[in-house]
């Protein structure tokens, strides 16, 4: 398009020929009030709020185009009237109590009768009789309160092509629906929200309940990105394995998480639960997908851009090599610091190797993924126990990071904790998976119900154990161990125990014979996180065992003497800096918050490293960019059934072919599952990419009340 010459209210103009003097005045500082339009949108010229004076003639400025001189007026008597006129009309058929609408304050509508200085006082009211539609499972609808501006449904047809929703009439009156009155999972809707998003008033809400308002939009509106604790764009590597981009997919992974292979089998995958898909009917198997990126990763684009400063001359000493340890190696060696790590077990991994069993998690993963930090000239020594963190500095370290997991299981102090036969999680895992001699009994019973209690019941029957039971104080429905890890334990034949109170372990001569239990009525913890537990007077029973583990937690193993400030669970203090109370000695992981997730402790780690380049003289910025993405599609198209295509699972080894050795149990996704899963997602993310509509704040340095904006 060619530039031209346009006049509006006496100023001059340069535009494209072709563009819509709307656009033309906004972009040039000249507010023309506006109801249907919006910057990704057709016009429609429904509104009739923003005509101007063409010629003499009252035009609607959205659908009028900039010739080469043309006189365009946007204010005058004529001008005022049909604008008056057209809000007093919209006004007449809108709700006049505006402090209820949950838009109240960001409302496009309520800003417009500010501007105008309108109010439905000379025309009669007449509400809309449409009751609220509560039933679709991410939106309200609330036609009432529906303009008619067209926007939604033109976002819903002419961006996403989804053709979800439109202009309907029912009993003479006319409102945007979907067809029939459908739900909107039976019409085909892909819930990507670009109707709420785009509405200019409350006809059209995201559900209160599913959205923090307390939250910037962003972290409101991709929770999965934001969920996180390392920050990985989800969103975005799941639309690059829909497209079939493993390799793509691998680098975008690859740019918050040093050790995705790793995280693709074992992730707690916070992300899932936070999922709106999981609104619709199952979240997405966002950890799955990882691991089937990473997996098929054949062209490995991330090595070619990956981030290398020129050394600093500064040397780092690492203490323990399990998740939190190495993502900080990795990001410090990056970052142009010599970096070494010291790991007190034969092997690298820290708990990843020794307190995940090998089905869960394969042994040639945790190797491939320490090879893949060495190669970047990070030194890994193992073996090596380092008991005074100060000595590093002695030999010559600049910082000290101290990264020693949770290794010490706990007992509970209940009588016979000590008795022959009693054993800690840490212990068991640690002997089963270094290949220690372990006696284990017939019947054993294991206390806990996380996934660290069904990795020790799993190991048992892989063991040989004949009968395998486990205790928790939680009811079914609150078991803090994942689904599948449940699942696959009962098809294993282990025998779950629920709401047990744990009395006291039970033997003779010195030897377990078998655990007493209490019925658990209920339990709560208080503001301080201190447990009551209410139990139900007269029910002790008991249970035979000839073995019991202890699965109820575990700690850093740290002497008292040590010189560190420790905290609750014998935890390390640190400040905000992750930096403890002796200068240039830092910490990271487990042994600052406590047993969590491995991918927590690589957030941890990340953020460690970032401090410690601080220290050392950088700026901390540890941030990669691997790949270069294309803008996303926005036009997602319609697909019959979306709402209701079903989560694919894992293809999991025959339960008689698993339990009995400590294969991998799962099978990761074939190429046909990985494009299936990936195209259930929501892609929350493109609603982000929805253009702010300009307002008469915008132009006049108004502000009101916004929320969540």
């Amino acid at each position: 398009m060619k530039d031209i010459k346009i006049n509006i209210d006496g100023k001059e103009i340069i535009t494209k020929e072709g563009k819509s003097v709307l656009d033309c005045a906004l972009e040039s500082g000249i507010y023309i009030p506006h109801l249907c339009h919006h910057p990704d949108l057709p016009e429609l010229g429904a509104c009739r709020l923003c005509v101007v004076e063409n010629n003499g003639e009252i035009v609607t400025s959205c659908t009028l185009k900039a010739e080469d001189g043309m006189v365009i007026k946007t204010q005058g008597e004529k001008i005022n009237k049909k604008r008056q006129l057209a809000m007093e009309l919209i006004l007449a058929a809108h709700p006049e109590e505006c402090s209820t609408c949950p838009k109240y304050g960001k409302c496009e509508l309520q800003v417009l009768i500010q501007y105008l200085g309108v109010g439905p006082e000379r025309l009669r009211m007449r509400v809309k009789p449409f009751p609220k539609n509560t039933s679709n499972p991410l939106f309200d609808h609330d036609m009432t309160r529906c303009v008619l501006c067209g926007r939604c449904a033109r976002v819903c047809q002419k961006v996403r092509k989804v053709n979800a929703i439109d202009y309907q009439k029912k009993n003479g009156e006319v409102y945007i629906g979907s067809p029939h009155e459908k739900l909107l999972i039976d019409a085909d809707c892909k819930f990507c929200g670009a109707c709420v998003e785009i509405c200019p008033t409350g006809a059209l809400m995201d559900k209160k309940e599913l959205i923090d308002l307390n939250k910037n939009k962003e972290t409101a509106l991709v929770p999965c990105r934001n969920t996180c604790p390392a920050g990985t764009d989800i969103p975005t590597y799941i639309r690059l394995v829909n497209e079939g981009k493993y390799s793509e997919a691998t680098a975008v992974i690859r740019e918050k998480l040093p050790i995705p292979k790793i995280l693709g089998h074992i992730c707690s995958h916070p992300c899932e639960a936070e999922c709106r898909r999981g609104n619709v009917n199952e979240p997405i198997s966002i950890r799955e997908l990882k691991l089937f990126a990473v997996e098929n990763d054949e062209k490995e684009i991330w090595k070619k851009n990956r981030k290398q400063l020129p050394p600093t001359g500064k040397k780092v000493g690492i203490i323990g090599a399990g998740p939190a340890g190495l993502s900080a190696a990795y990001y410090l060696k990056k970052q142009g610091h010599d970096v070494t790590v010291y790991e007190a077990l034969p092997y690298v991994g820290g708990m990843t190797r020794v307190g995940i069993p090998e089905y869960r998690l394969p042994r040639d993963v945790i190797e491939e993924e320490a090879n893949l930090i060495k190669e970047i000239g990070v030194e890994i020594v193992t073996n090596k126990r380092i008991e005074n963190f100060e000595s590093l500095l002695n030999e010559g370290y600049d910082v000290v990071l101290a990264a020693i997991g949770a290794h010490k299981g706990i007992r509970l102090p209940i009588e016979g904790n000590d008795l022959d036969g009693v054993l800690v999680n840490t212990d068991f895992l640690r002997a089963a998976s270094l290949n220690e001699e372990l006696k284990i009994g017939d019947k054993v019973i294991v206390l806990g119900g996380g996934n660290v209690a069904f990795d020790c019941a799993r190991t048992a029957v892989r063991l040989g154990a004949k009968n395998v039971h486990l205790a928790c104080l939680e009811n079914e429905e609150n078991i803090p161990a994942s689904k599948d890890e449940v699942k696959a334990g009962i098809e294993e034949d282990i025998t779950i125990h629920y709401s047990k109170s744990f009395a006291k372990i039970l033997g003779e001569e010195g030897k377990v014979t078998g655990i007493e239990f209490v019925n658990i009525e209920s339990m709560s913890f208080d503001e301080n996180r201190r447990l009551t537990i209410n139990l139900v007077e007269g029910s002790n029973h008991t249970l035979e065992a000839d073995q019991i583990i202890f699965a109820t937690g575990q700690r850093p193993e740290i002497n008292e003497g040590c010189g560190f400030e420790l905290g609750r669970g014998n935890t390390i203090v640190v400040n905000d800096m992750q930096e403890t109370n002796k200068k240039g000695i830092f910490a990271a992981g487990d042994a600052i918050y406590g047993t969590n997730s491995v991918v927590k402790a690589v957030a941890s780690g990340r953020d460690a490293a970032k401090a410690i380049d601080k220290f050392l003289g950088g700026d901390g910025n540890i941030e990669e960019h691997l790949i270069d993405v294309d803008e996303p599609n926005k036009c997602i198209g319609k697909k019959a059934g979306f709402g209701y295509e079903e989560r694919i699972i894992t293809n999991e080894v025959d339960v008689n072919s698993r339990k009995n050795n400590f294969s991998r149990a799962e099978n990761g996704f074939t190429c046909e599952q990985a494009n299936k899963e990936s195209s259930r997602c929501l892609q929350c993310d493109l609603r982000l990419g929805i253009s702010k509509p300009k307002t008469w704040n915008d132009f006049a340095g108004i502000t009101i009340e916004r929320g969540n904006d």
